[in-house]
């Protein structure tokens, strides 16, 4: 399984960055480094992906590999909703994914990723990432 680059940030850098990786690719360079990235567009967007509780089901999938959301939810001793809308929300973002589901199944979660790599630019003064300014 591949790691998951996480950044934050407009996307207008992170075009640029598609534009040249597209550049290179036509010029016939190698992109086998080529790593999947997901960009969150603020430090709140974040902090909601690294929550202490996702970092806890994460970890849960990772050394348990549990048959279902309510087992995962036993690993670690939290409410099946909760955990239900915390996984549905890691799903949403592609950090994991479901197998099985199907009428009388569970639903398995499973890790789309083996880690993932949090990239954090710190920005000029003049750039705000996910702040309002006034």
């Amino acid at each position: 399984m591949p790691t998951l680059k996480v950044t934050v940030g407009d996307r207008d850098r992170l075009d640029q960055r598609t534009r040249n990786r597209i550049k290179a690719a036509q010029d016939g360079d190698d992109l086998e480094d080529a790593q999947p990235v997901l960009n969150v567009g603020s430090y709140a967007e974040l902090s909601r992906l690294l929550s202490p509780k996702n970092l806890e089901l994460l970890d849960a999938i990772s050394q348990h590999d549990p048959e279902s959301i309510r087992a995962t939810a036993s690993i670690v001793d939290r409410d099946y909703k909760q955990v239900h809308r915390n996984l549905s929300e890691l799903e949403d973002i592609g950090v994991i994914e479901f197998e099985g589901g199907g009428p009388g199944q569970a639903k398995r979660p499973t890790l789309v990723y083996d880690g993932l790599e949090i990239d954090l630019p710190f920005v000029g003064s003049n750039e705000t990432i996910g702040a309002a300014t006034s």
